[in-house]
């Protein structure tokens, strides 16, 4: 059976040892080298860059997130023995594990580490699809012939490289299509490496749980239990028809996936559907100006991701969610796309102001929807605000200035508050 040391990277026939170092982490399958489409998942990814950069944080359990009124963005394995989990409310999180050490994101420094990642992805297939900053699907068809090695030697070096080089863990999945990838990749982690091959695709999902299918949610789940559906097995048995005159649209991806059939392909150009930004408050307020200066500096993170991305929107949404947790969403369409902080920051000023509710709210949240190529974007200015053109080319410039010398080097009044 093919086989493939993950520490020296030697491949050889079958065996729980590598022959040449000696070490047992061995990953062997049939159609070890035969398989083309990974996904890799950094392993508690914001967590770990904190531990990374502070090395008194190596042995404690860590959780990154708000304040006790936010949610979990990523907690440690350490923090993640106790019950932790990404989404929980902070301050379930600190009943669990009161002794951990919660640190605010740094969006800055996951973005970079991102980037390092993507870089050493890009050194391997042009085919990459990522997901988050965190995780990514690959297509590494074809390039056994230009590396000199199969793709799960290839994979393997990607998150050697990854450890060395920056100090950061992934885990890989292996497989024939995208839907199985991403399952495997959560098999054996953190530092994992596990493959689903072709022949063994059916026994390794019969049993398996259908929460596993990817956009499965909680009521999708309720669903599918009330129609006697809990396992991939139990999913097997329904007719291709019957399901799709009981889930519509969903029934028919449900009957192939029961199958372990995707034909999605890997797309490096896999369409952006919104940019948004969003925070949850340490306690409910309606004061003007504290909300004034969360909605500029959300504007500027949504412009900031915009501008990245090369993309814009044409819908400026407004989201706020008042202490009873009753969710308002508000949406304007512009005449045409930006990325300009100042005009995301206008129009989503001017929703609150058109909203009836006081407050207090407990959460407020930016966002672009309809979103085109830059190319598209700001291009007449506003025909009824003539100091917008002049206000934009002042951003621009300011955004060259805060590449050079940090984001800091200029800050608007607004964003003091």
């Amino acid at each position: 059976m093919p086989a493939l040391c993950r520490d020296c990277l030697t491949a050889f026939d079958s065996g729980t040892r590598c022959p040449a170092c000696g070490r047992p982490r061995v990953i062997a399958h049939p159609e070890l080298f035969d398989l083309t489409v990974a996904h890799m998942d950094c392993d508690a990814f914001y967590a770990a860059v904190e531990k990374r950069d502070n090395p008194d944080l190596r042995d404690k359990p860590v959780i990154v997130g708000g304040g006790r009124r936010g949610v979990v963005s990523t907690a440690c394995y350490i923090a993640r023995i106790k019950g932790v989990r990404s989404a929980m409310p902070m301050f379930k999180a600190l009943q669990l594990c009161p002794e951990a050490v919660v640190v605010r994101p740094r969006g800055a420094a996951y973005a970079e580490a991102s980037r390092a990642i993507r870089s050493m992805m890009e050194d391997l297939t042009p085919a990459i699809e990522p997901l988050s900053l965190d995780e990514a699907f690959l297509d590494l068809s074809g390039t056994q012939r230009l590396h000199g090695a199969p793709p799960a030697v290839l994979l393997a070096r990607l998150v050697k490289r990854m450890e060395d080089e920056l100090g950061l863990s992934g885990s890989i999945g292996l497989s024939h299509n995208k839907f199985l990838a991403k399952i495997a990749s959560d098999l054996d982690k953190p530092k994992g490496f596990a493959v689903i091959g072709r022949a063994d695709t059916a026994d390794f999902l019969a049993d398996k749980p259908v929460r596993l299918i990817w956009g499965v949610g909680a009521a999708g789940q309720a669903a599918l239990e009330k129609a006697g559906v809990r396992s991939f097995a139990d999913l097997r048995r329904w007719d291709r028809q019957d399901l799709h005159a009981r889930f519509g649209s969903m029934g028919d991806r449900l009957w192939h996936l029961a199958r372990g059939e995707d034909s999605r392909r890997v797309s490096p150009n896999a369409p952006v559907k919104s940019i948004s930004n969003e925070t949850t408050f340490a306690e409910d307020t309606s004061d003007p100006d504290i909300l004034d200066g969360h909605l500029w500096r959300m504007s500027e993170k949504v412009s900031d991701r915009a501008k990245a991305k090369g993309r814009a929107g044409r819908v400026v949404v407004l989201k706020l969610k008042r202490a009873d947790h009753r969710l308002l969403t508000r949406r304007h369409a512009l005449t045409e796309p930006t990325q300009i902080a100042d005009r995301i920051y206008r129009t989503a000023r001017g929703l609150m102001d058109q909203t009836e509710e006081a407050g207090p709210f407990r959460l407020l949240g930016v966002g672009l929807s309809e979103i085109l190529p830059a190319e598209a974007a700001d291009l007449s200015g506003d025909l009824l605000d003539p100091q917008a053109e002049t206000r934009a080319a002042a951003e621009r410039a300011s955004d060259l200035i805060r590449a050079r010398f940090g984001p800091e080097a200029i800050l608007k009044g607004r964003a003091l508050r």
